[in-house]
């Protein structure tokens, strides 16, 4: 299983990035798709997770309504749309794939991807 996570990079404050994490060797559409990030300095924190055919989602409170996941099965791809960026989004994202129909923000999901770096300038 690979998941490869892409579409970071450096902004400033306000600006956009969508990542995108494309997944192979699994039947994607059998599992739910997050996103978490850590920041310099502090523990993982879970972002957005959507579920198996993308008929549910959420997110944290901290990007609520800036952020949206979404994904393509067909394409095996989970994408995050980021939009309205603070310098506190500064973090490595990665990408998480769990076979359970809901998994938690806290569980210990399945299979992770590698991280790609997004920095906000102020």
């Amino acid at each position: 299983v690979q998941l490869q996570a892409s579409g970071g990079g450096a902004v400033q404050a306000g600006g956009s990035l969508r990542l995108s994490c494309a997944a192979s060797g699994l039947t994607f559409s059998n599992y739910a798709a997050g996103w978490f990030r850590r920041a310099p300095g502090k523990e993982r924190e879970f972002v957005a997770r959507i579920s198996r055919t993308g008929g549910i989602s959420n997110s944290a409170d901290s990007v609520k309504g800036r952020f949206t996941i979404s994904r393509d099965n067909a394409k095996n791809t989970v994408l995050l749309q980021m939009n309205s960026l603070k310098p506190e989004d500064t973090a490595i994202y990665y990408c998480a794939v769990d076979s359970r129909g809901w998994p938690g923000p806290n569980d210990q999901w399945d299979y992770w991807g590698q991280g790609t770096q997004v920095t906000v300038s102020s």
